[in-house]
């Protein structure tokens, strides 16, 4: 028969010793790391909530990472924002106050601090928050603006940049002779005037009539105070004869047997590329010398016998002498403005950009042609903005378990695309001292930078972008507010199921260790009993 021994192991005592060794060591665990388990299976019956409550703060944690790098990403942009903002503020200022005095480059003040502006404006489109350019739409990983020295010059001889544009559509639109495409000649009769575009004017002249081309000046009225005259509106000249595409139009005045007196006018419109309209305003005159924008009257000679009178047809003459002068000065000056602000609208608004078709020279030209990468610079390389996708959903950030925010940005949205487009052009543009037309050139320059930089109703502007980046922080700001508000009462459901009460748990480790320590003495005692002692 085997005899047991006592031993911790079996006795009862040293079970108990035991068990409250186990439940000390419990506690202090807990009291160190401040939980009730460090197992989901030491939690008892609240063990599922507890999963739940740390999974929504977990994701709470998320989110709030998320909108971290989201504010950082608009408060970059936005910082791009502010600076194009006040550089269209600086060079709106620049064309309205600015002279016509000119530099060694044939550029004025004024369009210095637009090139560098410009150059300025290309950094801040291009501006990138960690790897990540803000301006690209989608395409967060290419640059959106093709350098800006690039843009201006082109990329060697080959490809073209904006000043050759530029160039090329101001001889196209100037034309060879420097009437804009236009042609000043007698009309039907002695006593008529008329003007035409291309060739429309003198039909029986070389080359022989050609179909209307995109460029110079386009007529579009004639108006007259000369009581007794007849005007002719816009008409195809000559009529066009089938198949052959539409010629261009002639609108003219025929002075009859009339002469005008002193301050009848004859007024004649047009519409530039620009989509600008000049009129240009000549008066009947009898002063010498003529003054500017006038007409002479021929006097005839009444003092011949017998008396010569005034002639409708000398007057005309000169009336067509004078409109050509004036149609000159308005092709150098005004025509060559819109001339350089269309061109940036070929440039920048256009993909592909569009170029003058033809090589040389283009004062001939006749048509546009779509460039290539092989012989024009694209100035945008990122996602291409379309109206059905809007710019802001091309970066899209989950805050939330049912809300996100919308924050892309492309550097071609009209707002940005149109002040960069005006920024350059009035930095490309150059004239010389020396051209008689040079100063109403550059007025006319100023005054259209300065329009195409005010703010139009309906258009979109930088300012609009920016409520939208405010729009998403703001709700950004909310969601926050609330998921610290959530995040709260989850931690607090969790630590009242994870968490312990330290003053508590001390007690009971207190308590534990009292009995411990008796069960010790007990258990010291029990072991020194022997059998003569119990006798």
């Amino acid at each position: 028969m085997a005899i047991d021994g006592v031993s911790g192991r079996t006795s009862y005592i040293g079970s108990g010793i035991l068990n409250l060794r186990s439940q000390i060591e419990d506690l202090t665990a807990q009291l160190a790391n401040g939980r009730v388990s460090t197992s989901y299976a030491g939690m008892g019956t609240g063990r599922g909530l507890a999963i739940g409550l740390r999974a929504q703060v977990a994701n709470i944690a998320s989110y709030s990472d998320t909108m971290t790098n989201i504010n950082t990403r608009i408060s970059v942009a936005n910082l791009s924002l502010q600076r194009l903002n006040a550089i269209g503020s600086e060079v709106k200022g620049a064309a309205a106050s600015a002279g016509s005095t000119l530099d060694n480059t044939g550029q004025t003040p004024g369009q210095k601090t637009a090139s560098l502006d410009f150059f300025d404006s290309v950094d801040m489109l291009n501006a990138q928050s960690s790897d990540r350019y803000l301006f690209s739409g989608r395409a967060t990983d290419t640059a959106p603006v093709t350098a800006a020295d690039q843009i201006m010059d082109g990329n060697g001889a080959a490809i073209a940049g904006l000043k050759q544009v530029i160039s090329e559509r101001h001889d196209a639109d100037v034309g060879t002779t420097g009437m804009g495409r236009t042609i000043v000649s007698a009309g039907a009769t002695p006593n008529s005037v008329q003007i035409g575009e291309d060739f429309a004017a003198n039909p029986y002249a070389l080359p022989t009539p050609i179909g209307a081309s995109p460029f110079g000046l386009k007529i579009s009225s004639i108006a007259t105070t000369i009581v007794g005259a007849t005007v002719t509106q816009p008409t195809e000249t000559p009529p066009t004869i089938a198949p052959a595409a539409p010629n261009p139009v002639a609108m003219g005045i025929d002075l009859g047997g009339v002469v005008p007196t002193e301050g009848q006018t004859v007024s004649f419109t047009f519409d530039l590329p620009d989509g600008t309209q000049e009129t240009i305003k000549l008066t009947a005159s009898s002063q010498t010398p003529l003054p500017a924008n006038s007409f002479a009257i021929d006097p005839g000679d009444p003092l011949a016998v017998p008396p010569v009178p005034a002639s409708p047809s000398i007057t005309a003459a000169n009336l067509q002498t004078a409109l050509t002068d004036a149609v000159q000065k308005l092709s150098g000056s005004a025509l060559a403005a819109a001339s350089a602000i269309k061109a940036g609208d070929d440039f920048f608004a256009n993909t592909p950009p569009l170029r003058v078709a033809g090589t040389a020279p283009f004062g001939n030209a006749t048509a546009q042609v779509a460039g290539t990468p092989a012989d024009t610079v694209f100035w945008y390389n990122g996602e291409p903005d379309s109206a059905s996708d809007p710019a802001r959903g091309t970066a899209i950030g989950r805050v939330d378990d049912a809300i996100t925010v919308r924050y892309g940005i492309r550097a071609d949205e009209q707002a940005l695309r149109k002040q960069l487009q005006t920024v350059a052009v009035f930095a490309a543009v150059t004239t010389s001292a020396t051209d008689p037309n040079g100063s109403n050139k550059l007025a006319a320059l100023n005054q259209r930078v300065a329009a195409n930089l005010a703010t139009v109703p309906g258009e979109q502007t930088i300012q609009n972008i920016q409520a939208d980046l405010a729009g998403a922080q703001a709700a950004m700001k909310s969601t926050a507010d609330r998921q610290t508000q959530t995040k709260a009462l989850a931690q607090t459901m969790l630590d009242s199921i994870e968490g312990i009460n330290n003053d508590e748990v001390a007690t009971k480790i207190l308590a534990l260790q009292t009995s411990l320590q008796a069960s010790y003495q007990l258990t010291s005692q029990l072991y020194q009993m022997s059998l003569v002692k119990f006798l």
